[in-house]
């Protein structure tokens, strides 16, 4: 009997439309799975998975498949569209608008911002919100949460400005190791040309903003937004009147904290204290 290849629902979810259209490129080509399997590397079984939506996406492959199969970006565009559905539905038009921003300002309470946390960082923040998580989901989540800094190093990357809480760096995740080589990647983006960082020190007192985070969106041709995040929810507000109303709060927020070298300073010193 003739092998029958499973019928795909492209329609279900994004991983399931990478698999589809990873068997239609490779049969306009007149490529086996064992043929395409040799091309790019990996298991026929691994690429037949994939191609059923079996099995995650690994970070590396799209790049192959589009050289192998001539796609034109298609198969990293899917990829990166894939990791929205890690995201809970609330977030995942912020996440969108995100990689759209000429300018993002942050105001951050509880954890250094997902775009400047390093791997291991990352990792040990995830395992602390999901708890009964496995190995295999940390690094799925994880993997979505890398693939949204890469437009931190985009060509035309929007300028990142963040105020940290205190908080943020006295509470320490992942150990003293992790945590000073958090605060040292900080150190060294905000050395560059398109971050700033600033820190709010526990002795400003109470603040508009401390029940959550904030951050502000600003694009070329298009209006500010404001997402407001809490521990377990967040919310995207575009009414001008909720805008304006969150950007106030930053400014207020901004303007209590250390000035942007003497942050840098202060941060120098708090890894410092953390590697004694």
């Amino acid at each position: 009997m003739a092998f029958q290849e499973r019928a795909l629902q492209p329609e279900r979810s994004v991983a399931d439309l990478f698999g589809f259209e990873l068997r239609e490129a490779r049969r306009r080509l007149g490529l086996s799975l064992a043929a395409l399997a040799r091309v790019v590397d990996y298991s026929k079984t691994h690429l037949g998975n994939i191609e059923t939506a079996d099995r995650a996406i690994p970070p590396d492959l799209p790049a192959k498949l589009d050289k192998a199969l001539e796609a034109c970006g298609l198969f990293g565009r899917l990829y990166r569209l894939s990791h929205l559905e890690n995201f809970p539905q609330w977030s995942r038009r912020f996440m969108e608008l995100e990689q759209l921003a000429s300018y993002m300002r942050k105001y951050v309470a509880g954890s250094f911002p997902g775009l400047w946390q390093t791997a291991e960082y990352g990792r040990a923040a995830i395992r602390l919100g999901r708890p009964r998580a496995d190995a295999d989901e940390v690094e799925r989540l994880w993997a979505a949460r890398a693939v949204r800094q890469e437009v931190l190093t985009s060509d035309l990357p929007p300028y990142l400005w963040v105020v940290l809480d205190e908080a943020v760096v006295r509470r320490w995740i992942g150990g003293p190791g992790v945590m000073g080589r958090q605060i040292r990647h900080v150190l060294d983006l905000s050395d560059g040309l398109h971050s700033t960082v600033q820190v709010l020190p526990f002795s400003a007192g109470g603040h508009g903003a401390m029940g959550g985070s904030i951050t502000l969106l600003d694009f070329l041709g298009a209006p500010r937004v404001a997402y407001v995040e809490g521990a377990v929810s967040g919310q995207l507000l575009e009414s001008p009147e909720q805008v304006h109303r969150n950007a106030l709060t930053y400014d207020l927020v901004q303007a209590a904290a250390l000035p942007p070298q003497e942050s840098q300073r202060w941060l120098l010193r708090a890894m410092e204290e953390i590697q004694e």
